[in-house]
């Protein structure tokens, strides 16, 4: 073989691996932002001061037009406070192939106490982006560091693109609602949130089996795999309680049926 022969050999394996590369990234140019709830759906828990639907809200539309101006085309899920079901949602983002999801949310809890920034991913394709964006809002905001958490959102588990949803803090915790409540730190988080998304320019295109893959990479953030997360004991015990009152429920109306047929065959 040639010295010629062999640089030509070389030149396309070359080639090829470039393709392949190339083929096995995708850069998007589309950003699906979807604001949390809305309408009637609240959001948080019952008796909440502060209304997450609203937040989300305001932060999406203060994420938007920063994304606009990176070069990004972005699409909203809602811009105003309608209900939109989270079908709806899902289909959305996968009609823009080329695109990423973003849920924008913030947390409750009913202990005042609990505190932080958290993000979550279903595929691993979308553990980089969800890396990326925690890593840029935990530096920019006062919280704690929660981690970035797998888990099977239906939002996060049905879309068939990179699909990542951020808690933007507890708006049951005093302070971490004091400063969501300012427009100066909705603003931080909305820049934030996009600085994340400028910090990951291409992904890894999503395949059939990656799903079930157990190897994310989240850079140096801490993980939580939260997809195998079981029924809180305390449902689980409402539930059982909600069966029992069901139960003797139908064994009072039986009872009192039997009475009536008594006191009917008695009266003839």
């Amino acid at each position: 073989m040639t010295r010629g022969s062999l640089r030509c050999i070389v030149c396309c394996l070359a080639a090829v691996a470039l393709a392949s590369t190339a083929f096995a990234q995708t850069r998007f140019t589309t950003i699906v932002i979807d604001p949390g709830h809305g309408g009637f759906d609240r959001g948080g828990i019952p008796g909440q001061r502060v209304l997450e639907k609203n937040m989300n809200l305001d932060v999406a539309l203060r994420l938007k037009p920063i994304l606009e101006k990176a070069g990004y085309k972005v699409v909203m899920t809602r811009s105003t406070d309608i209900f939109v079901p989270l079908g709806t949602r899902v289909a959305i983002a996968n009609s823009y192939p080329n695109a990423i999801f973003l849920c924008i949310h913030f947390n409750s809890a009913s202990r005042s106490g609990a505190s932080g920034i958290e993000t979550y991913f279903y595929s691993s394709e979308s553990a980089p982006l969800a890396a990326s964006i925690h890593t840029a809002v935990v530096g920019g905001a006062p919280s704690e560091n929660r981690g970035v958490r797998r888990r099977g959102y239906f939002v996060l588990r049905r879309t068939t693109i990179p699909a990542v949803l951020v808690e933007c803090g507890f708006l049951t915790n005093p302070t971490e609602a004091q400063f969501a409540q300012t427009t100066a730190y909705r603003q931080k988080l909305a820049q934030e949130i996009a600085r994340g998304v400028s910090n990951r320019p291409s992904l890894a295109a999503r395949t059939s089996y990656t799903n079930r893959s157990t190897k994310v990479d989240v850079g140096l953030q801490p993980f939580i795999d939260q997809r195998f997360v079981q029924e809180s004991k305390s449902r689980h015990r409402r539930r059982q309680s909600s069966s029992k009152k069901k139960k003797s429920s139908n064994t009072a109306k039986k009872s009192s049926s039997a009475e009536k047929k008594d006191v009917s065959s008695e009266a003839q």
